[in-house]
């Protein structure tokens, strides 16, 4: 069986991907953001990522920005089309069944091959704010539709998005509920004990759809004691988080260890710091199941999350195994809910319990494996 996967370079994608390494299966990369190289993530995986540049002459990054005019022509003349590229490789590896991971990012930049190729079964993987925020992040309500159509097999990483899809026009298989990165490695990771930690993690995304200012904001708002007891350590932070640190009375005199989004940190150095740490805190205005907050509920930290279209609530009961962020904006709020979790070593202590088990159960990548393996083998079906 062939399986072309399209997507653009990203850590999820490469950690669904290794789930197929021994399924036998013949898999396939086509890169629709053109990085121009294999990545060793995936070593086994026949790769296709440079294909955008007729000529990559030389001076050609210092031509883009000193002469920005010329680029529309620059574009014209020497870039390969998205789905000639697209429709080149197509042809050549003719799989059993393509997988688009992300509709606006790698589905709708090929549609109009997929539309031309309309007996080919396409499985698409939505993510995040890929279904549930489309009109805020500026994509067509026709070009949703029309993709949505032309799909023939749903895998989400919320129940939510399942009904959001319905709604615009998608009728065919639900694969199923998974994770974005194919499930979690449960036990690998080392982990301070629950009361020994004197830690606070959160993602610092700002821009897009993050908030991480609020939480900024409401850390500035918690009791001298708390303040100076914790370390804070933001990761993925946009320069906006940085910039507010840097420039608040308060904070910048806290011990923060701020990871800049621009500079990715291993996952594995990731996860360790989680589990080094009593709170983990995610606010955004959209998200589906974020893969960073179940890595942090794995690891025993307790979880403060935003809930956009209620998807969080899938997996947290507020006040029992996590606290919910109702409203992004309200950095009040999160300064209460923060203090409540500091101070309450018992509700802290059963809901790590709770979660770990509850993360076992439906998120093991061991467990997982097998499910995702046949999941393509059922797209062949009749």
């Amino acid at each position: 069986m062939k399986i072309l996967m399209v997507a653009i370079p990203n850590h999820h994608f490469f950690r669904w991907t290794n789930q197929l390494e021994q399924s036998g299966y013949e898999v396939f990369w086509f890169d629709v953001s053109s990085n121009g190289s294999n990545s060793p993530q995936i070593p086994w995986v026949t790769q296709f990522t440079h294909w955008k540049l007729k000529w990559d002459f030389p001076f050609r990054i210092r031509i883009k920005k000193q002469l920005p005019a010329l680029q529309p022509i620059l574009t014209k003349v020497n870039e390969v089309d998205v789905n000639k590229a697209f429709k080149t490789v197509l042809e050549k590896v003719k799989p059993n069944v393509i997988h688009c991971f992300e509709m606006k990012l790698s589905g709708l930049p090929i549609l109009k091959t997929l539309l031309l190729k309309n007996t080919m079964p396409v499985i698409y993987s939505s993510w995040g704010s890929d279904l549930y925020y489309f009109k805020e992040l500026g994509t067509p309500e026709i070009e949703v539709k029309t993709f949505l159509k032309r799909i023939n097999y749903l895998i989400t990483d919320c129940k939510r998005d399942i009904e959001i899809a319905k709604k615009n026009d998608f009728n065919q298989t639900v694969l199923g509920v998974f994770p974005g990165n194919g499930g979690l490695e449960i036990n690998k990771h080392s982990k301070l004990p629950i009361l020994e930690r004197s830690q606070i993690i959160f993602k610092g995304y700002q821009f897009d759809v993050g908030e991480a200012v609020q939480i900024l904001k409401a850390i500035e708002l918690l009791p001298a004691p708390i303040q100076k007891t914790y370390r804070f350590v933001v990761y993925s932070a946009d320069k906006e988080v940085e910039d507010y640190i840097s420039s608040s009375l308060i904070l910048k005199t806290l011990d923060f260890l701020v990871l800049k989004r621009q500079i990715k940190i291993p996952n594995d150095k990731l996860i360790a710091l989680m589990g080094e740490s009593c709170l983990h805190i995610g606010n955004n205005l959209s998200d589906g199941m974020p893969n960073t907050m179940l890595e942090a509920m794995m690891q025993g930290c307790f979880p403060i999350q935003s809930n956009p279209g209620n998807a969080t609530t899938e997996i947290i009961t507020h006040g029992y195994n996590g606290f919910l962020i109702e409203n992004p904006f309200d950095y009040k709020k999160i300064a209460q809910l923060i203090e409540q979790a500091l101070l309450d070593d018992t509700l802290r202590l059963n809901a790590a319990s709770y979660n770990f088990e509850l993360i076992n159960k439906k998120y093991n990548r061991n467990v997982l494996k097998t499910e995702i393996v046949n999941l393509y083998q059922s797209t062949q079906i009749k």
